[in-house]
This record gives structure tokens, C-alpha cells and sequence, in this order.
């Protein structure tokens, strides 16, 4: 048999990886490199220093508002998420395909269309106006952006968390005699639950970086994303960077966490997976 047909099939193949190893490296930098140009002009050491009372107030507005956005969007979404996990009903996958649309669309955009719906002369806010409450240039303004920006995320993650749960483990605990209910609290959300965290923190990081849609519905409180665009036009970069960094510490480390938990998981089940077969 002649070897030389496949050792250039060998060699092609290693041609191939080399390339897209190279164009991954390049796109890697392409993502990376910003992030350390901005730990060099923006240094840890001065960030506090440059930190006004309206930005101090600004953190504590977005983490505020952002911790309450999440607890509607769990609150909310993952109902949804396990229906749209659970019903192969064509009136379920219509509902998965609109979801789309929130998700895809520019925050600007979302923005006009809450001032439009929540606004004063809107359809909902002409009745949150006559109860006295405002849905613009308010917290509940924000809030109300930073949940319709970041829930389907989370509504999505949810899907694919419940998705992967087995579904003969809930029959085995139905026919024990739980409860719908109670399999759902004690065998459905256990084994969905890594899945769930990692839409947490897609719908925490989200929420908290929410700029277009909130700059239109709520100019003022200001969140930290509109306080670092205001710091940018009045006073220039040096006055940005360090609340842009600041913003980086806060959304980035609960992502980041339940990334590497996850992945972790996933290992640990791998490994324990194959002993039990074995047995």
C-alpha cells in the first residue's frame, strides 16, 4: 500500500488547523488587546480617586435597579422558559420565534418603544399616571429597559436548561407520588439549575450595561453605562475609562464565576458518569 497519499491528507489536515489556529489567536487578540489597553490608561490605583458623588450614586442606582431587573426576569422567565422547554405545541414554538424579536433588536430601538408604551401619553403610562407613577425619568423607568433588554437572555439559557433535564427521572419521581409541584422544586430545577445560573448572570451582566434603551426612557437617575457616556462628552476620556473599568469589576466577575462553575460541573459529571456505567 502506498503511504504517500495518506501522509498529504496528514499534512493537509495539519495545514488546516495550523491556519485556524492562527485565525483564532487573531480574533482572541482582536477581543482581548482593547481590554488590556484600558488596564493600562485606566490603572486600579487611580480609579477610586477620580470617583464624583454623582458617579457613586450612579453605581448604586445600577446595581439597585439591576438586582431588582433580575429577580422579575427569574420571577418571570423561568415559567416561560420551562413551557417553552417542555410544550412541542406549534402556539409555543410561535411564542419561542417572537422572543426573537427583543432579543435581536438595537436597544435604541427598545428604548423608543418603551417611551412610546410606558410613556406618559403611552398606553400603560397614561394609567401609571393617573396611580402618580412615573414609567420615564424614573427607577421604575430603568428597571423596566434593564428587564426588557436582558430577559431573553436568560429566557433563552432557561430553555436550554430545562431542556436537558431528563425528563424519565420527573416520571420515576411522579410515580414515587410527588407532586407535579414538588418534582418540579426537587428533582426538574436541581438538575436545570447550572444551566439556570449561567442565564443569571448573561441577564445580570446585560441589565447592568444596559445603555441605549435606558438613555431614552431614563436620562435621569443616571445608571453608571449613562453616566460614563456624560462623563465622555463633558470631560473626555480620562474621566470615563476609570468608571468604564469600574462597570468591567462589577458585571464581569458573576459571568466569569458561573462560567468556570459550570465548566467545572460538566468535568466532575463526565468523570462520575462513566464509573456509574461501569458498576
Amino acid at each position: 500500500m502506498n503511504p504517500l497519499p495518506f501522509l498529504r491528507f496528514v499534512q493537509k489536515h495539519r495545514l488546516i488547523g495550523s491556519s485556524f489556529s492562527l485565525l483564532g489567536l487573531v480574533g482572541l487578540a482582536f477581543l482581548l488587546l482593547p481590554l488590556v489597553a484600558l488596564l493600562t490608561h485606566a490603572p486600579l490605583s487611580t480609579m477610586w480617586e477620580t470617583l464624583s458623588d454623582r458617579a457613586q450614586q450612579a453605581i448604586s442606582i445600577s446595581i439597585s435597579s439591576t438586582l431588582l431587573a433580575v429577580f422579575v426576569i427569574i420571577l418571570l422567565g423561568t415559567p416561560l422558559g420551562w413551557q417553552l422547554a417542555r410544550n412541542p405545541s406549534p402556539k409555543w414554538r410561535l411564542v419561542e420565534f417572537f422572543l426573537y424579536i427583543p432579543l435581536l433588536m438595537p436597544p435604541l430601538v427598545i428604548g423608543l418603544l418603551l417611551v412610546y408604551f410606558y410613556g406618559p401619553y403611552g398606553m400603560i403610562g397614561s394609567v401609571l399616571a393617573h396611580l402618580q407613577i412615573s414609567a420615564s425619568n424614573s427607577d421604575l423607568a430603568i428597571v423596566i429597559a434593564e428587564i426588557y433588554e436582558a430577559m431573553p437572555y436568560y429566557i433563552f439559557s432557561s430553555i436550554a436548561a430545562f431542556s436537558q433535564v431528563d425528563q424519565s427521572l420527573e416520571r420515576t419521581a411522579l410515580a414515587l407520588g410527588l407532586t407535579p409541584w414538588h418534582t418540579f422544586w426537587r428533582v426538574t430545577l436541581p438538575l436545570a439549575f447550572p444551566g439556570l445560573t449561567v442565564g443569571v448572570a448573561m441577564a445580570f451582566a446585560r441589565a447592568l450595561g444596559a445603555f441605549g434603551a435606558v438613555i431614552i426612557v431614563a436620562y435621569d437617575p443616571h445608571t453608571l453605562p449613562v453616566e460614563i457616556w456624560i462623563s465622555l462628552e463633558e470631560q473626555g476620556l480620562p474621566t470615563a475609562l476609570p468608571l468604564a473599568l469600574i462597570l468591567l469589576l462589577i458585571a464581569l466577575p458573576l459571568p466569569l464565576l458561573t462560567v468556570l462553575w459550570r465548566t467545572l460541573y460538566n468535568l466532575r459529571k463526565d468523570r462520575i458518569e462513566p464509573s456509574i456505567h461501569d458498576k
